[in-house]
């Protein structure tokens, strides 16, 4: 359907379905035409891919995706969108639509039955108060994805494309480092959404690492280690971390200065080896292992 970035064609198609914008579901539809098309041309690379969307709205991105992909699921968790997807979508036969919550879905038995053997890209823009958990949700489970292009606010796009060692750093920064690589594509301001939310926003993609590639001791033991630094970001190092995992502050103080490490660091200060080499070193003090 052509002309859905246009005010008067989206109020009317929403007016005729007697839509109601949810703040609940963080609903802001994309008006900018130039938006969707540079997402859906950074994210799908190759004619043969697959295409996964979080969250459709009315089918912007949809549309641009089916252009360029060889097949989309788009899995929206507002049902009453479906009969307007249907209308909006309906000139293109290779997408399907899931009615679910992305993070309650079973993304791996979704992907082998929907996408089994093809290189899948993930594409989307993301309900802002989900952002961090969505993205965690497709790093963890290690899918068989290429990357993650989706636009978030803009804060959020500092931190998660972020060095690791830098004040923009948090937990969350580092994890996303872990598992891909993650890169700013453009912005994207607030007026290029209805509603217009209070906040500008930016597209970031990850490429997912195909293997994490770290000699890591105990990955969720890390996980926890770099998760304890950052809950008290302005004290120093050792006081979050001996205190949340119940050690003794002069064995991790021990740990930093056997690493070279200062012992008044801060999270924000530590670089991405770093981590891994005092989170190796604490599992060795701790009795863990691989």
């Amino acid at each position: 359907m052509e002309q859905l970035c246009n005010i008067s064609v989206i109020k009317e198609v929403l007016a005729r379905h007697q839509f109601q914008f949810s703040k609940a579901l963080g609903q802001n539809f994309l008006i900018n035409p130039s938006v969707c098309p540079r997402i859906a041309e950074d994210g799908v690379r190759d004619p043969k891919f697959g295409a996964i969307e979080i969250g459709t709205g009315i089918g912007v991105l949809t549309n641009e995706l089916a252009k360029r992909a060889k097949k989309v699921v788009a899995v929206e968790i507002d049902g009453r969108l479906l009969p307007i997807l249907a209308e909006t979508l309906s000139e293109y036969d290779n997408v399907e639509i899931v009615n679910e919550d992305i993070m309650k879905v079973d993304l791996p038995a979704l992907l082998k039955e929907k996408f089994d053997g093809m290189e899948v890209c993930v594409c989307a823009n993301l309900p802002y108060y989900i952002t961090s958990p969505i993205i965690m949700t497709l790093l963890e489970q290690r899918l068989p994805i290429r990357s993650i292009t989706v636009m978030v606010q803009k804060e959020a796009a500092a931190r998660l494309c972020a060095q690791v060692g830098t004040r923009d750093c948090g937990a969350v920064t580092f994890a996303v480092r872990y598992y891909s690589e993650p890169k700013q594509l453009f912005p994207v301001s607030r007026g290029s959404f209805m509603p217009a939310p209070n906040v500008d926003s930016a597209v970031i993609r990850l490429e997912v690492k195909p293997e994490t590639c770290h000699d890591v001791k105990d990955e969720r033991f890390l996980f926890r280690v770099v998760k304890a630094g950052f809950s008290q970001r302005r004290k120093t190092l050792v006081n979050p971390v001996s205190t949340v995992l119940g050690l003794n502050k002069a064995v991790v103080s021990g740990v930093l200065e056997e690493l070279g490490v200062k012992k008044t660091v801060r999270a924000e200060e530590m670089k991405f080896e770093e981590w891994i080499s005092f989170a190796n070193r604490l599992a060795e003090e701790c009795g863990h292992g691989k």
